[in-house]
């Protein structure tokens, strides 16, 4: 079959996501000019640029964070709205900052801009919810669609559709992959045969659109599927049950025109790595000036309570595997491991001195750490590096261990704001700590960051902390 140059990955946009992004665009755009104008008597340069810088950082935050992908309840729109406003401004105000130029502009229109900016987004948002929702409520705008295929992921998909009207689509129900029907799962939906009879199906109910959903083992007959629905004039829809895997950050995207679905990949790639690094050095440097009259009292003070150095230095694995040697305050007598072994520390540990025992249930025998970020080998947050001996070891009994690696390490991370922190003693929680990091590296993004630093000072002292 010829190539007609086009490529099979089609990127779409509804009308309602162009015209909600133009109406945003326009509010804040003229929010500004009338507050400029109302401050200063008109709009100068400077406040051109500020517009302008405002909405190019706009455009990329809105677009990262999926605002005019997120078709939830209002709540969750209106919170994912206020997150993105609130980065797009703290972006502007620190390109100004860094610019030297925050003083030039009035602090009065700046904050007026940001609070009558979000409201008025938010008004914008709620009309347009409320008339799509008029819309696709509709029974004669509802398109009904057929599932071809059983299992799990084929009743979560009946479910997902059925629960979200902004599909605008309706179940007629399920069939069988199975022509043979003695000895194969029956659909856990509405069950309305098996492929003999979709044909049929499609022509009583008016199908505008098909799912097939294929387990692993039944790919094969996804060709015979696709050619005898072809004739049916439907939409054909192919959804290939690969979520018995581990997926770490999947999607799909093109490779020369070619579909191309990704099943392991690092979120931190072009924009996203750009974003990660900024934080963790500005931040990370931030908090350094701010702690350094505590790092020189836990230094003196770690010093004079036993011999040996102010610091502990050990090789741990980091981003892709990378080895980095970790920085942190001595909380242990100088000693060898046992043959070798490194034990992790237990409670009530002979091992750790005085001052370390203090240091280890507040966890700030980890402050050095800034110097792991500020040199990039370590994040603000991410999944904690091990030491090398235990990530040999858990990734002989965890199959997924070692995909926490997609992603660089961290100071804190999402399992240690949820208590799974310090000693592990069975693998049951080491498991829930590896669960927890790959939620991470499949959610990440700067807001995410934020709120486990926050929650981060709730987490110091804990059962798990010694």
């Amino acid at each position: 079959m010829a190539n007609s140059g086009r490529s099979v990955l089609q990127r779409r946009s509804s009308v309602s996501n162009i015209v909600q992004a133009a109406l945003d665009g326009l509010a804040v755009i003229l929010t500004a000019v009338l507050l400029v104008q109302a401050r200063v008597g008109f709009v100068d340069a400077k406040s051109t640029i500020m517009i302008l810088l405002l909405m190019g950082i706009m455009a990329v935050v809105y677009d990262q964070l999926g605002v005019y992908r997120a078709h939830g309840g209002f709540t969750v729109k209106a919170m994912t709205l206020i997150r993105a406003w609130t980065v797009t401004f703290a972006a502007m105000l620190l390109i100004a900052f860094l610019a030297k130029q925050s003083a030039t502009y009035s602090r009065i229109v700046i904050a007026a801009l940001y609070a009558i900016g979000l409201l008025v987004q938010i008004i914008l948002h709620w009309l347009i919810r409320s008339i799509q929702l008029t819309w696709v409520r509709d029974p004669a705008n509802r398109e009904k669609v057929l599932i071809v295929g059983q299992g799990e992921l084929a009743e979560s998909l009946r479910r997902k559709i059925s629960s979200n009207p902004w599909l605008a689509q309706e179940v007629i129900g399920q069939v069988a992959v199975d022509r043979r029907g003695a000895g194969s799962r029956a659909p856990e939906g509405p069950a309305l045969g098996n492929l003999d009879d979709v044909s049929r199906l499609i022509h009583e109910h008016d199908i505008r659109a098909v799912y097939i959903v294929t387990p692993l083992a039944s790919s094969e007959v996804l060709e015979g599927i696709y050619f005898a629905l072809l004739d049916e004039n439907v939409a054909i829809h192919w959804i290939p049950d690969i979520f018995s895997l581990r997926l770490i950050n999947y999607h799909v995207k093109e490779l020369a025109g070619i579909p191309l679905m990704t099943l392991s990949e690092t979120p931190l790639v072009g924009t996203r790595l750009f974003l990660k690094t900024l934080e963790d050095r500005v931040l990370g440097l931030m908090i350094l000036l701010c702690i350094s009259p505590v790092l020189l009292v836990i230094a003196v003070a770690v010093k004079l309570d036993s011999a040996g150095p102010v610091f502990f230095r050990q090789d741990r694995a980091g981003w892709n595997g990378r080895h980095f040697r970790i920085w942190k305050f001595r909380s242990m007598y100088v000693h060898l491991p046992d043959d070798g072994v490194i034990e992790q520390a237990r409670r009530n540990d002979s091992r750790i001195t005085r001052v370390g025992a203090l240091l280890r249930r507040t966890s700030l025998d980890e402050l050095p750490q800034l110097f792991n970020v500020l040199a990039g080998d370590m994040s603000l947050v991410g999944p904690r590096p091990h030491a090398t001996q235990h990530d040999q070891e858990y990734s002989k009994r965890i199959a997924d261990y070692f995909a926490r690696h997609n992603i660089k390490p961290g100071m804190t991370g999402l399992a240690q704001v949820r208590g799974f922190r310090g000693e592990t003693r069975n693998i049951e929680l080491m498991t829930q700590r590896v669960d927890s990091d790959i939620e991470y590296i499949n959610n990440w993004s700067v807001w995410l960051d934020l709120v486990i630093i926050l929650r981060t000072f709730g987490a110091f002292k804990g059962k798990n902390a010694y």
